[in-house]
């Protein structure tokens, strides 16, 4: 949860394989002349070509950042993410929250994965011209008619407008794969196009969403969905991949606080329905209270770690970008799970107070859990400071009991858990020196 005394935060030397990143090359002693040019930003003046091949970027760029457009991108993506959040809300609501979690993760999954791939070739791809933007925005407007079909997804049972706006999105990628390959040459050729034909060999598996009965539909989503995550293991054989740790923790960390932010919004815009529609401030201020405590350290937790230094290897970084479905999954939950609450408070949901209360509690603890076991837990020192997030998760869980203060419980307990993590970290520094 906290940063310890002399914790690293800066990359090592080797290379770090990402899901969808690329290398610039084999490694070697790096001449003056690749250093200032492993430092300049792509062209981006009106003076610029308008066409440029498409490179490797250097791992070792200095002020690497995310960029106007991948901002750009990672708003309109928010858009799919909240439609399946709203969607999940009245599916908990109505009590089917099995059938709702269900088709929440499927949805979520190709939302996420989409996202994990445009970003990582992103970190190592970027040329910012006039061909690498429209393709970007070609898979923007495939995200939008995604979540064009959410609600036929949830509801219906209909995934034809999800299937085709997420073949968008993948011809889209495969065609910057291919543009990378021909700027490319022997394995890190081979690589670019291994990724390209994966990509749209899942895409066609992905098409019996429209054709089987609805009882295979879940099986067939979890071939995929390791069928995909395979994809860059396959890809990378004979050839690692790279990508700058930077740049990438900066990226996860922008979409996460933008997922944060539409959890607020969805909760805000519940709260001040049930207001003024029911006249039900007693009832809802506790919730309101208690959600913004929840979403409020789930930012302090996440950020409070330096993460881009434990991001070395081809295994830490397959783990840790893809255990980001469940945190992003779970950051998304909970806004969806306080507008069940809300809504329970207010009588407007068939489903009792201890299924409300869980609605919010489960995915904050999985969200706890997942984040030090993803990486917080590699900057705590001693005992005590690893057991506060396992414990925060447990008592997060147990506020489910408290009736219809278990929001407020549980934002409490979020809480306590920040104020103790900066505790023990502050002894730890005062001890160290």
């Amino acid at each position: 949860m906290t940063s310890s005394p002399g914790s690293p935060d800066t990359p090592g030397p080797s290379a770090s394989p990402g899901p969808t990143g690329a290398s610039p090359g084999p490694t070697g002693p790096a001449s003056p002349a690749d250093a200032t040019a492993a430092d300049a930003p792509p062209a981006s003046s009106a003076s610029a070509r308008p066409l440029r091949p498409l490179l490797a970027r250097g791992r070792d760029e200095k002020h690497r950042a995310a960029t106007p457009l991948e901002l750009f991108f990672d708003l309109c993506f928010v858009v799919a993410v909240a439609q399946a959040g709203a969607e999940l809300v009245h599916a908990v609501a109505e009590g089917h929250a099995g059938e709702g979690v269900l088709n929440y993760a499927m949805l979520f999954f190709a939302l996420f994965w989409s996202w994990v791939n445009f970003s990582w070739f992103a970190s190592a791809y970027d040329n910012d011209d006039a061909l690498y933007r429209v393709v970007t925005l070609l898979q923007i407007a495939g995200v939008l008619v995604f979540a064009a079909g959410v609600s036929k997804a949830f509801q219906e049972h209909d995934f034809l407008l999800v299937w085709l706006g997420y073949l968008i999105m993948r011809i889209a990628l495969s065609s910057q794969w291919l543009r990378a390959a021909r700027n490319a040459t022997g394995a890190e050729r081979a690589t670019a196009l291994r990724y390209a034909a994966g990509v749209l060999i899942c895409q066609i598996g992905w098409t019996g969403l429209l054709f089987l009965p609805e009882g295979a539909r879940p099986w067939l989503f979890l071939v995929m969905a390791v069928a995909e995550m395979c994809v860059p293991v396959l890809a990378e054989r004979g050839y690692t991949t790279a990508w700058h740790p930077h740049h990438i923790s900066e990226r996860y960390g922008l979409f996460t606080i933008i997922v944060l932010g539409e959890t607020i919004a969805a909760a805000t815009i519940a709260v001040k329905s049930g207001i003024e529609e029911n006249d039900a401030l007693d009832e809802l201020l506790p919730i309101a209270a208690g959600g913004l405590l929840i979403v409020f350290a789930a930012w302090w937790i996440y950020f409070v770690v330096p993460i881009h230094g434990r991001l070395h290897s081809n295994r830490q970084a397959f783990l840790w970008g893809y255990g980001h479905y469940v945190i992003l999954g779970s950051a998304a939950a909970i806004g969806a799970g306080i507008e069940v609450a809300v809504e329970q408070a207010v009588g407007e949901a068939h489903l009792s107070t201890l299924a409300a209360s869980a609605a919010v509690t489960v995915p904050t603890a999985l969200y706890l859990i997942t984040l030090w076991t993803l990486h917080s837990r590699y900057y705590k020192v001693g005992i005590a400071q690893q057991l506060v997030l396992p414990a925060s998760a447990l008592a997060t869980l147990a506020s489910t009991f408290a009736g219809r203060w278990a929001v407020l419980v549980a934002g409490l307990v979020a809480a306590v858990t920040v104020a103790t993590g900066v505790t023990l970290t502050a002894r730890t520094g005062r001890r160290a020196r």
